[in-house]
C-alpha cells in the first residue's frame, strides 16, 4: 500500500523532508499541531505542556497499560505564524537522536485541501540514517491518517 505520507532523504544530508496533503482545510491542520486535545487525539500522546508561542515550551508523553513511559519528548518554539508556519526544537527522551530542528509549513490547496511540509535537520548525518532505520514512514503516516481522521469529524462537529 502506498503511504500518502511521503518523506524524503537524500544520501549523507543531514536532514529530511516530509510532506502530506490533506483533504482539510489549512486552518483545521493548524489546530491539530497547536491544540492540546487535539495533538492528544491524534498522535495518542499525553499533552503535559504546550504552549503556542514564540519561546513556549512543549513536552509529550505515552504510557502503556502498565503505566510505564514508552515515549517522551520535548522542545521549544521558537516560531509561530498563525495559519502557516512552526519551528521548533524536538529531543526525545532515551534515545541517542539528539534534539532535532522542525520547520513545519501549512499551506493552502483550494477550499477543502491542504499541504503541510515537515523539514527536520538533525545534528548529524548518522543520527538522521539511524532515525530512517526505524519504522519512522509507517509511523508518520499512521500518525498523519489518525489527524485527517479526527479532524474530518471535528469538522462534521463544528458545523
Amino acid at each position: 500500500m502506498e503511504l500518502k505520507t511521503k518523506v524524503y532523504a537524500e544520501d549523507g544530508k543531514h536532514d529530511i523532508v516530509i510532506t502530506r496533503e490533506f483533504n482539510l482545510p489549512r486552518e483545521l491542520v493548524f489546530r491539530a499541531f497547536t491544540e492540546p486535545e487535539l495533538i492528544e487525539q491524534w498522535m495518542g500522546n499525553k499533552v503535559l505542556q504546550f504552549e503556542a508561542k514564540k519561546h513556549g515550551g512543549w513536552h509529550f508523553q505515552k504510557k502503556d497499560d502498565q503505566g510505564n513511559v514508552v515515549f517522551e519528548a520535548d522542545g521549544v518554539i521558537h516560531e509561530l505564524t498563525h495559519n502557516r508556519k512552526i519551528t521548533r526544537t524536538f529531543e526525545m527522551y532515551n534515545t541517542p537522536f539528539g534534539v532535532q530542528l522542525e520547520v513545519s509549513d501549512f499551506e493552502e490547496l483550494g477550499e477543502d485541501k491542504s499541504k503541510v511540509t515537515l523539514h527536520t535537520v538533525y545534528e548529524t548525518v548518522a543520527q538522521r540514517d539511524e532515525v530512517l532505520k526505524l519504522p519512522f514512514r509507517q509511523g508518520i503516516n499512521w500518525a498523519h491518517n489518525r489527524l485527517e481522521e479526527v479532524m474530518s469529524k471535528f469538522k462534521q462537529q463544528t458545523r
